[in-house]
Formats: structure tokens, sequence, C-alpha cells
């Protein structure tokens, strides 16, 4: 009895007790605030809200030069060697090119502070000058963080610009902040020499190498006026003649961030210094352990501020960053030569930051794969996930090792089997995928909850926090308060939870948006103590233990034809769970009484089920077009929004199946893969009302 006791039966009481314990653990705590009237709440860690991460940490600039010499000789930026490059062909006549990537080479700290110290010396020799500004229009990679912090040596302002920007976004981004030296890589610089004689005050472009070889631009598109240069031929003219810093303080202006925003232009959101090492020192309190052991994999765009404020945070422990892409993250992506490695396989990390439309497709491919029996994969998944939620019947001890063994470690292996920890941020994380990752990746999976303007992590779910669908309490450096939308029918008074909309409160609330001071005004207050809160337009409430749960969106709200209230944004998360579901968008109109939706189709998962229905189809747009498959896929979505409760008046009763997927290229996501809603809905006017009909 004793063996069975010590191997199955103390287990099991173990997880139940620390199950109980989180349960009843408060996390967040009440805080008197000053501004508008509501229910505060403050981590219950920190009586006083952060704002360095350690003594004389003012400033990014500050951070980064003293971790350099902390760890001086430490391993801290990778990046891939790039061995082979080819074209392959497909069935369709198409081409697409495949990479073979070798070992990470890596820059430790010392060579790093060392290469943006010349690079802060070059761009001076270059002839950028005090108080211009310049920007980074690039994809992610260890050349990106060079890149600012050198300019952060002389406190010149960064204006970061996604690599997948259209051109009147663009143009109006470095218009707007008068940039004078664009940054960019090669890819890139070719948009900007397109569009030199629309760019008013450019006057310089620095340009990184292509990985695996350099090549110089043409010179047929170079204005005469502007200087073109390499990255490395910056670092070897500031090697060259050296320039004394001039370091920012923490009021100084560090980033101009244009987001890529869900409605017209972008608009610049202006972090000072203060702001971002406000974020770094709350959030680096909330990872366990983290330090120099850590190895984090970095593929989101790094002009998104979750990105720099992970890779800031890397950085402040002493942690090793190794770059890649979503296109080769893991061995299946598609730009990977079949056969090589991934990113994920060939680093191992320990830790990794993603959004929730990555982590879906991670799911959806073990889902459609696995490479094991489906029936052992789901009862190994039914077993654990019994024990995540409590139940004494669940795999407990010796099951959950032989589970973990035989079935989860080879899915683990995707990731490169050592990942430790996950952040999942930009937009809510659906139940089922948070679960999948916990049990299948073998790791807490912490929700995280802000924007540009707060500098990222307002509210981040601690890691033995198991629940699903909450973002944690508020983050050390910030407070979170909920004050009532009586328009929507929320307040802080309702029961059994007090409800509002989110005000964000404290050192990383930023300035405001560049040169509109009528937008800053309607959204920034400053309070009687002289704290900064910014107004979210989201919708949450507060539970017993203090974490925050997003319920709704403000701008997302319509009033159907017979008075019901429909929040599109919470539709969509609950129907993206469906297996034959890449994307989707909820459409709603006051003069209907029902919602409609328009969808990219999942091609693996509607073409398995139109094999095993014998349905005959010349392509997968022919498919999107057949009626079993609309119906199917309208099951679907009836079966899962059943499942999550929703009202009969909020599940789509006519759909659109799209075979051809949204893409920050198309102009109909953002970067971070949120919809673009006006411009999917200008795109597919005429798909929308043909459902009304």
């Amino acid at each position: 009895m004793a063996p069975v006791f010590l191997g199955i039966l103390l287990p099991v009481a173990l997880g139940l007790v620390m199950k109980s314990r989180s349960d009843n653990k408060k996390r967040g705590v009440l805080v008197e605030a000053g501004g508008e009237p509501g229910i505060t709440m403050r981590n219950q860690r920190f009586l006083k809200l952060l704002e360095t991460p350690w003594e004389g940490a003012n400033t990014l600039a500050d951070l980064f030069e003293q971790a350099c010499k902390m760890h001086a000789t430490q391993k801290f930026l990778g990046t891939r060697e790039l061995l082979k490059k080819e074209l392959e062909p497909t069935s369709d006549g198409r081409t697409f090119e495949k990479v073979t990537l070798g070992r990470y080479v890596w820059l430790s700290y010392g060579e790093a502070f060392e290469q943006a110290c010349y690079f802060a010396s070059g761009i001076v020799a270059l002839g950028h000058q005090k108080g211009e500004r310049c920007a980074i229009f690039s994809e992610t990679r260890a050349d990106w963080i060079i890149a600012l912090q050198g300019c952060f040596r002389h406190n010149f302002s960064v204006v970061t610009v996604y690599a997948s920007l259209g051109e009147e976004a663009l143009v109006h981004s470095l218009n707007e902040t008068e940039v004078t030296t664009v940054i960019c890589d090669q890819k890139q610089m070719k948009k900007v020499l397109d569009l030199g004689t629309k760019l008013e005050t450019v006057k310089r472009v620095v340009y990184m190498s292509e990985l695996g070889g350099s090549q110089d631009p043409s010179n047929e598109h170079i204005p005469d006026s502007w200087t073109v240069e390499s990255f490395e031929e910056v670092i070897n003219l500031g090697r060259k003649s050296p320039v004394e810093p001039e370091l920012p303080t923490a009021e100084s202006v560090a980033v101009i961030m244009y987001t890529s925003g869900s409605t017209g232009l972008p608009k610049g959101v202006v972090m000072t210094h203060g702001n971002m090492v406000a974020t770094v020192a709350g959030v680096s309190k909330l990872v366990p352990e983290l330090g120099p052991k850590d190895v984090y994999l970095a593929y989101l765009p790094l002009a998104h501020v979750l990105e720099l404020a992970a890779e800031s945070v890397i950085c402040a422990s002493g942690g090793a960053i190794g770059y890649g892409s979503p296109l080769t993250l893991t061995d299946t992506s598609s730009k990977i030569k079949k056969g090589s490695k991934g990113d994920a396989a060939e680093l191992s990390p320990t830790l990794m930051a993603a959004v929730p439309a990555i982590l879906d497709r991670v799911r959806d491919g073990v889902d459609a794969k696995g490479g094991l029996s489906k029936t052992i994969f789901e009862l190994a998944y039914r077993r654990r996930l019994a024990a995540i939620e409590g139940s004494w019947l669940g795999a407990w001890g010796p099951e959950k090792i032989l589970w973990d063994t035989l079935v989860f470690k080879r899915i683990r292996a995707v990731l490169g089997g050592r990942v430790r920890g996950m952040l999942s941020g930009g937009a809510p994380l659906s139940g089922d995928t948070q679960r999948f990752m916990n049990i299948c990746m073998g790791m807490p999976i912490g929700q995280g909850y802000g924007l540009t303007e707060t500098c990222a992590g307002a509210s981040f779910s601690e890691w033995d926090d198991l629940t699903v669908g909450r973002v944690g309490p508020p983050v050390p450096h910030c407070y979170l308060k909920l004050i009532n939308w009586e328009e929507g029918g929320y307040r802080i008074t309702d029961s059994p939870m007090p409800r509002g909309e989110i005000v964000i409160g404290g050192p990383s609330v930023t300035l405001g948006y560049f040169k509109n001071q009528a937008k800053t005004d309607e959204v920034y207050k400053v309070d009687e103590t002289g704290m900064r809160w910014f107004y979210t337009g989201d919708i949450g409430q507060f539970h017993s233990d203090g974490c925050l749960e997003i319920i709704d969106r403000k701008k997302d709200i319509v009033k159907l034809q017979h008075g019901e209230y429909v929040s599109l944004g919470k539709v969509e998360a609950v129907l993206i769970v469906s297996p034959y579901v890449d994307n989707i968008m909820v459409h709603a109109d006051p003069f209907h009484s029902y919602v409609i939706a328009i969808l990219v189709a999942s091609q693996p998962a509607l073409e398995g089920f139109a094999r095993s229905k014998d349905i005959q189809f010349e392509s997968f747009e022919d498919l999107c077009e057949k009626e079993e498959a609309i119906k199917e896929v309208l099951q679907s979505l009836q079966k899962v929004a059943k499942s999550a409760r929703l009202e009969k008046f909020e599940v789509p009763a006519k759909i659109k199946l799209l075979s051809e997927p949204w893409t920050p290229e198309s102009g109909l996501v953002t970067a971070a893969l949120k919809l673009k809603r006006e411009n999917l809905r200008k795109n597919f006017s005429d798909e929308l009302k043909k459902l009304y009909l």
C-alpha cells in the first residue's frame, strides 16, 4: 500500500492542496487612487508602483549599458547562418522560396555594446544632427537592437514603423515625424527608395545587409540629395571617429511608435525612457527565476511594443536572445527546407512570446498531425485536462510521466523541448488554446494585457494561475481601475463582480499621440496627484482575487434591429476556436436582426472533411463555394457558440467562406494580426451585402 500511496495518491493529494492554495490566493488588492471615481487595484506583492528595474537604470540607454557591463562575456544576440536559398515549384505552377539555415552565431553583451557605441558615432559622422529623428523600418533582427541603442547613445528619438505597413501609412509616419535618417533592411529599403519623392525630410538611409551576404543597392532610384550607406560601413565610420555620448534622461522621448491601427492612418505613440523602464521593472518581477540561463526566441515585430518590451526584459536579466521569423519558426514552417531545422528546434528556447493567432496555428498543426494515434492523443489529453482542472480522476504522478514521455514529449520538441513559460498578448487567447499549450507543451502560458499607449504590460497572469479567460492582476508598475460605462450598462456596483471601462495609471502611461492633441486629450488624463491615466475603451471585470477579465470593447458593440447588443470581438474570440476557422470577422447591421460572418477557412480541416464525405472539388477556392462545406462550417460555429453559451442572436446566421488568408501585407490585419475591421468591410462589401439578401 505504501508504494501505491507514494507513487499515485501522494502526488494527487499534493496537487490538489497546491491548487486549492492557488485558487484562494489574493493576486490584486484594492488601493485608493486619484482621478475619476472607480474601483482601483494594485499588485498585492508591491505597496508602491515600481519605476526602475534597479537603482540607476533610469533610461533604456542606462539599462543596456549596465546590463552589457554586468554580463559582458555572456552571449546576447544570436543570428542563424544562411546556408542555402532556393526556389521550389508547386503543383499549380507557382514557386516558393525555401531556406536552409545553420547554427546560431552569437554576439556577447560586451560586443553588442561596442557595436552600439560605434553605430552611435557613425550616424553622427554621417551627418545626423542633434534634435533630428531616426526611423527603424526593418524585420526583427539583432541589428535592430544595435541601431536602437546606438540612437539612444546620443538621445536621438527613434520612430518605429512596421515592416508590413502600407505605402500611404509609411509616408505619413515618416513625414509627420520629420525623420531625417531611415535605418532599414534591404527589403524595406526598396520601398523607401521608391517613395523618395514623397518623403519630405529624409536625407540619409542606412541599410542592413541581407543575411547570408551583402548586396549593394542599385543607384538608379536613389534621390541625388540622399546619402545611402550600409550598416557595417556606419559602424566602421564610428570606429574611426568616436564621439562622446549625450545620454538621455528619464523624461527624454525614446520612441515614437506608430501603431498599425485597425482604423485609418496609424497614430504615433510618444514613449519616454521612463515609460519603458517602468514596464521592464514590473514585468521582470513576474517571471520566476528570470536570469542569464534563459534563452528567448525573438520573432515578433520589434516595432510592436510587446516584442520591444519582452527583449528589453531579457536584456535586463542577462539572458540570450536568438532571432527567427514566423516563416522559419518550426521545422514545418513554410520557408524552411524540408529536412532542415526551424528556429525553435535549433535554439531550444526557455522563454517565448506569442500572439494568439500564432498559438492557434501551432495548436491546429498538432491537432491535424501529432505524429501519434489520434485515439491515444485524445485519451492522454483528456486525462491531463482533468488533472489540471483539479479532478482526483485525472492523470497525476506516474501516469502524468507516462503521457509526457509517450505523447507530449514529441509535441514539445516542436518548440525545442525546453520552453518553461510563454507570454501571450496582443489579443484575447481562447481557453482551448491556453489549455492545449498547458498540456501539450507542458508549460504555463501567461496572458498579458496592455496597449502601445501603456508600453505593453498592464496586467499579467501569474504562472501558478491555471484559470482560463483572465489576464491576471495589475503588473507592479501600474494601477488598473474600472469606471462606470452607463451607456453600455456596465457599472462598478454590478454583481457578482464589478464591471466597467478599464483605465490604466502609472509611470508606464505614455505622453500621448504625436501632433494629435485632440485625440490625446480625449483618452489621456492627469489626476490631482500628477499620475497619468489612459482610458482604454476596453470593458473588464475584477474577480474576487483581484484578477482582471476582458469582457467587451466599447467600439465593437453593435445594436441590432430589435435592441440586442452584440460584441463583435467577443463573438469572434469564441468562434475562432472552430477547427474550420483560420480567421473570422463577425458583422452586424442595426437594420437587421441577425449577424453574419466572413471567414478564412482552414484548408487542411475543410479538405479533410470533403474527402471524408467524398465531396469532389477542383480547388480549395471551389470547395469554399460548395453548400456542403458552408453547411458543415456553420454547424461547427453553432456548436462552438453553444458550448460557450453565446446568445442565439450572437451566432452568425449566414457565412461566407474565403480561401485566401488575411495578411498584414494585404492591409486586412495589423502586424499583430488583429482585424482591420473597416478595411475588411470595404474589401468584402459585396459579399456582406449578399449575405443580408
